[in-house]
């Protein structure tokens, strides 16, 4: 193979990856979007109807972590096939935000979901924790999001 043959298959790889990367970024942050709406509902749904309104919230959850390991996948392959190090400003910022909302994720949707499904005394409460959850769940993705497509230098 001559270098532009080469080149061209490094080219398309990268297309190809970036394409992947992307679209779980928007698996990673569009659903979660949708769920704003349904927070109306599980506030005022009787118990009973509560696990129909619960379900998109626990599917958007696997997806997301789903999605996030073909984020972490392409994103590694996207770094060692271009120039950029694993010491870059934006790459280093990426992942620190990126293991911050691992851990959100964790901590902050599952426990608040076993809390709604079981009898509870002040929904509203939990409602309101999970509406808080989803905001900053946003703002720490779209945030990282900025990063990857504004790529700051910082040093």
């Amino acid at each position: 193979m001559n270098f532009s043959t080469e080149w061209m298959m490094k080219l398309s790889w990268y297309i190809l990856l970036l394409y992947i990367h992307i679209f779980s970024v928007v698996l990673s942050i569009g659903p979660y979007f949708v769920l704003f709406p349904l927070l109306a509902k599980i506030r005022t749904a009787p118990f009973e109807l509560l696990p129909e309104y619960l379900e998109p919230f626990r599917i958007t959850v696997r997806l997301t972590k789903h999605a996030g390991h073909v984020l972490v996948a392409t994103g590694i392959l996207l770094t060692w096939l271009t120039e950029w190090t694993w010491k870059t400003s934006w790459i280093v910022f990426t992942v620190l935000i990126m293991v911050a909302s691992l851990y959100f994720i964790a901590r902050a949707f599952s426990p608040l979901l076993r809390k709604l499904r079981a009898p509870h005394d002040d929904r509203n409460v939990l409602v309101n924790q999970l509406r808080s959850a989803l905001i900053w769940y946003v703002i720490i993705t779209l945030s990282m999001m900025w990063f990857m497509v504004a790529k700051p230098s910082f040093w």
